[in-house]
């Protein structure tokens, strides 16, 4: 005990009824009865309700001070009257009749009220977060955050990975996202770079003979702020392992996802062992590489039937003449829905920037027909050969996209999306994980139409080193994979390229010589010629992590002082211009003309 509280706000009970007890916190609300006034106060722990007489000398300091005001209040812990308990509460069934109150700090009037969970515009939220950490469901949030992390520390000690720390101040790479650049003021000229992820250094670790390590890793990138991806910083459990397969990372890792969901949600686990799902496949059957598994919908490719001659849809044919594709989802028994379902659907897609979809109906009457506005442009035998592809039945009904690859796996995959939330489809009650795996190693950029690496320029490719064929690298395939839940990207990984050798030619592929390798890659390159075991890891986000876990979508409502969507820390007021005599310091001069 101290002389602020012999308790806190979420302690006392009914076996404490007769003591005489000191609670500080915030002044939660207040209701004044008349010759009554009742306080909540809050602190950390929860609430306690404390009530004070009129005649009491203490109750005009209580009755004028505002909400979210600091006070002490000591008092006698008394039983609530009968039909007046709160069981919500810890302390629902007891009060404190005050003796002595005390305002330990005044508040001014509040911007956004802390009591009741009514939504206020973000940049006020952002602005005096202080108080919106205050309000109990932000507050769960944060601390729900604290709890995961402690739990995947004691986790992964167990699964036998040690944590070690990697440097922040780093060199800026060629490769990813955007640096954040710091000055350096010893080096004029020159630039560190705050690390976009630790992988270098965590593969150097291996390298120097530490066979697994772990560490709750910041990271910075200057790119955009997405809902689940905060502009700036991220934390990420960042992990690495010698000596081990791409099975072998997945084992740890599902071990510590089924442990950290199960702990943290009573959703059920979709998967007990996560599926493993090709990336070619997943683009296929999904359009993404993110697939939520819970939406049981599928696309198929029905380009071929457009190369028949009783197929009489010449808008879809003339386009596939060129060169595109047809793919399709199919709603199983969606007969009896309304036209405003399938024109709603339509209407969206055009919307989204798509040409729309067309749709229509399977419904067996003295034949199969196809009902709707393109289904008068199919023979009976067409449509049982779609049946036969999509798997669909009689009664289901088909919405069908045409165009450049790229273009349709877009449209459908959010259509997928869209039309499983119409139709009420998803479980939200479950996590559904899977694996995406064997990642093209390069891929062409649409902007250069150039060879780039496709995911991580460090991974192994897939097979003999002896007969990799570099003259064909976009049928190169690598051991990188994706970890997704409910449709999010957790994180990338991979097995790392340990042969510098390999290295040197990968590179060269998409038009790096050895010196610049040499240059670029300076530290990793020479480490490996040195002798490196093969090892591998992955990095999973503890931000988006701990959205899934607090049923959020949006990340910022799980993080304690994010920026906005412009990368602006509203209530630090970051970034902020600089002196001067800091400038000539670092001996930079600003240019805001160019």
């Amino acid at each position: 005990m101290n002389k602020y509280r012999s308790h806190n706000c979420s302690e006392l009970n009914e076996n404490d009824i007769g003591k005489t007890v000191t609670l500080s916190g915030w002044l939660h609300r207040t209701r004044d009865h008349g010759n009554l006034l009742f306080v909540d106060l809050r602190d950390h722990y929860g609430i306690t309700q404390c009530v004070i007489e009129n005649k009491n000398k203490f109750f005009p300091i209580l009755e004028k001070s505002k909400p979210e005001s600091v006070l002490k209040i000591s008092g006698e812990v008394i039983k609530r009257a009968k039909g007046t308990e709160n069981l919500e509460l810890k302390t629902g069934k007891i009060e404190i009749s005050i003796k002595f109150a005390e305002v330990l700090s005044s508040s001014k009037e509040l911007p956004i009220p802390v009591f009741g969970e009514q939504d206020y515009p973000e940049d006020i939220r952002l602005k005096y977060r202080f108080l919106d950490l205050r309000r109990a469901e932000m507050h769960k949030n944060i601390l729900l955050r604290s709890e995961v992390i402690s739990f995947i520390r004691s986790e992964m000690l167990k699964l036998g990975f040690l944590e070690y720390q990697t440097p922040i101040l780093t060199s800026s790479s060629p490769e990813g996202a955007r640096d954040f650049l710091v000055p350096s003021r010893l080096n004029p000229g020159k630039f560190y770079a705050l690390p976009q992820a630790p992988q270098q250094f965590k593969q150097l670790i291996m390298v120097s003979g530490f066979d697994k390590y772990f560490q709750i890793a910041p990271c910075f990138r200057d790119e955009d702020a997405r809902s689940d991806r905060s502009p700036g910083e991220f934390y990420q459990l960042d992990l690495e392992m010698s000596f081990v397969e791409q099975e072998d990372v997945f084992k740890v890792v599902e071990k510590l996802m089924i442990n950290l969901f199960k702990k943290f949600s009573s959703k059920k686990m979709m998967f007990e062992k996560f599926p493993r799902i090709p990336f070619k496949e997943s683009m296929e059957k999904y359009g993404t590489d993110k697939p939520d598994l819970r939406n049981p919908l599928i696309i198929n490719d029905i380009t071929k039937i457009f190369e028949r001659d009783d197929v009489k849809f010449d808008i879809f044919k003339n386009l596939v003449k060129k060169g595109n594709i047809v793919r399709t989802i199919v709603t199983k028994n969606t007969k009896n829905q309304p036209r405003s379902f399938f024109d709603n659907v339509d209407k969206w897609a055009k919307e989204q920037g798509a040409s729309g979809l067309a749709y229509f109906t399977i419904l067996k009457e003295k034949q199969i027909i196809a009902k709707g506005p393109i289904g008068k442009f199919f023979s009976e035998k067409s449509l049982k050969e779609i049946m036969k592809i999509c798997n669909a039945s009689e009664g289901d009904s088909l919405f069908l996209a045409c165009g450049k690859k790229n273009e349709v796996e877009k449209i459908l995959s959010n259509a997928r999306e869209k039309i499983a939330k119409d139709l009420d489809l998803i479980d939200n009650e479950q996590y559904a994980f899977c694996w995406i795996v064997d990642y093209p190693m390069f891929e062409i950029d649409d902007k250069t139409n150039k060879i780039v690496f496709s995911h991580n320029p460090f991974s192994m490719p897939q097979g003999e080193l002896g007969t990799l064929n570099f003259n064909k690298p976009l049928e190169m395939k690598a051991y990188q994979y994706d970890i997704v839940c409910n449709g999010v990207e957790l994180s990338s990984g991979a097995i790392r390229n340990h042969i510098p050798e390999l290295m040197y030619k990968l590179f060269e592929v998409v038009g790096y010589t050895k010196e610049e390798v040499d240059n670029k890659f300076s530290g990793m390159i020479n480490a490996l010629s040195y002798g490196a075991p093969p090892h591998g890891g992955i990095a999973p986000g503890i931000d988006r992590i701990v959205m899934l876990l607090a049923n959020k979508s949006n990340i910022r409502e799980v993080t304690l002082f994010p920026m906005n969507q412009n990368a602006q820390d509203l209530m630090m007021q970051a970034p902020s211009e600089i002196s001067t005599s800091q400038l000539k310091e670092l001996k930079i001069k600003i240019d805001l003309e160019n």
